[in-house]
């Protein structure tokens, strides 16, 4: 049976792990389990996987010590946290060890499901057309990225985006119509996941409302704990 794809979760609390795996499952991902860092590193080495999930706090080897061995292996496959610890210097240390993004409990499965379904999208998708896809298409808008213009339909009213708004509206158009977590937008363009770099996102994430106020079929949404959705009308989008 095909699946959506193959994750690597290793959580220490084996009750826990298992009511995880079957979530996953039942929603067509393939998940394999382990209990602690060092067993989760020898299924890493002896398997294929398209994402991993850790638990930080674990027995034999730390979530952020198994990123780390990861990383030295493979610099792409996406990595998520799993941690009852919300300190800052936590969230950071996380990151550095290469995280894509980073979820406390409690947290609703649901929110797991949407973030992995947004961080798979993104780590799939060919580098070559990552780096070929220059322009887009957002409802009446036309966007320039190597030019940071963004035009309005046919009048060609024409604004001149700063180089954050530019990075910003790519990821949101590479997303659109999905959830863009906002951990890995404040990772990729801000290179911090902070609550100052986050105030400042939400700045950015005004202006760009206001770039694309002249379509009433474009809005930018917050979707409360997880990011922004870039949502297009079906009938606008090309």
């Amino acid at each position: 049976m095909d699946t959506k794809g193959k994750i690597l979760l290793v959580e220490d609390d084996k009750n826990f792990g298992d009511v995880l795996c079957s979530y996953l499952e039942m929603n067509d991902y393939s998940v394999v389990l382990e209990t602690d860092g060092e067993a989760g590193l020898n299924r890493f080495n002896s398997g294929s996987f398209d994402l991993c999930i850790f638990d930080v706090m674990m027995p034999r080897k730390d979530g952020i010590t198994l990123a780390k061995d990861i990383r030295q292996m493979n610099q792409s496959i996406p990595i998520v946290f799993l941690t009852a610890k919300t300190m800052k210097d936590d969230i950071i240390k996380g990151f550095q060890a290469g995280a894509d993004d980073y979820i406390p409990k409690p947290f609703a499965p649901e929110e797991l499901l949407c973030r992995i379904q947004a961080i798979l999208k993104r780590s799939q998708l060919p580098e070559r057309q990552k780096q070929e896809v220059k322009e887009f298409f957002i409802g009446k808008y036309h966007f320039n990225y190597p030019l940071r213009i963004l035009t309005y339909g046919d009048d060609e009213t024409k604004d001149k985006l700063s180089p954050k708004e530019s990075e910003l509206l790519r990821m949101f158009c590479v997303y659109m119509n999905d959830i863009l977590p906002r951990s890995i937008a404040l990772k990729e363009i801000w290179g911090d996941d902070n609550y100052f770099t986050a105030r400042s996102m939400d700045v950015f994430v005004t202006k760009l409302r206001k770039y694309l106020k002249q379509d009433g079929n474009i809005e930018i949404i917050n979707i409360h704990g997880n990011g922004f959705q870039l949502r297009v009308t079906e009938a606008q989008a090309v």
